[in-house]
């Protein structure tokens, strides 16, 4: 039998050894996924900064607003392949697939969103977020008319550039640590699920 590849190049913490409000938040992702992702467990080997990190993952993603949970996929993994974030693409690439219910979209996104199959304002909202990824002292007015004329908001805007700042540290973190993505991520939303 193989030895089982590390989460991290950092030890990862046993959920028993963990603050009890870590180890809760880790058990109902389990629950809810059926297994652990991996930047749980290495993120936890500084409780503070998992605890910091996650509360702004939350509040940029569960919040209400003009973006999909399609869509804000789409802007973590079009700069995570920007990035390298093999984490990040694989991990996210899985939630896309599910969320768009489309299992081509996370490889065209991840590598050129501008021949993905998505629509014409998905592609304008990747192109800010690619722009707040690679230049963004380079954006101005224009860059906001052009997501303006797609029907996105000022305060979408800053959801997108919320998502892509918050996924370009969680990216270098993951490339840092050489966190590794779970195996199980890599088919979901590839293929369906077997009937029970």
């Amino acid at each position: 039998m193989s030895t089982p590849l590390p989460v991290s190049r950092y030890p990862v913490p046993e959920l028993a050894d963990l603050p009890e409000d870590i180890r809760t938040q880790i058990l109902a992702v389990q629950e809810k996924a059926g297994f652990v992702p991996n930047v749980f467990l290495a993120f936890a080997h500084r409780p503070a900064e998992f605890r910091a990190f996650f509360a702004y993952h939350d509040a940029l993603l569960l919040r209400d607003s003009g973006l999909t949970k399609g869509e804000k996929e789409m802007i973590i993994v079009a700069t995570s392949g920007a990035n390298q974030c093999l984490y990040c693409v694989v991990a996210h690439g899985a939630l896309l697939r599910i969320y768009e219910k489309k299992p081509l979209v996370a490889d065209q996104v991840a590598v050129n969103y501008r021949k993905a199959d998505i629509g014409e304002r998905q592609k304008a909202m990747l192109a800010f977020a690619m722009k707040v990824c690679n230049d963004s002292a380079a954006l101005g007015d224009a860059d906001f008319a052009a997501l303006r004329a797609h029907g996105f908001s000022d305060e979408d805007a800053w959801d997108i550039a919320g998502i892509t700042a918050l996924f370009g540290l969680s990216n270098r973190m993951a490339n840092f640590s050489s966190m590794r993505p779970n195996d199980e991520f890599y088919l979901m939303g590839r293929v369906p699920k077997p009937a029970k």
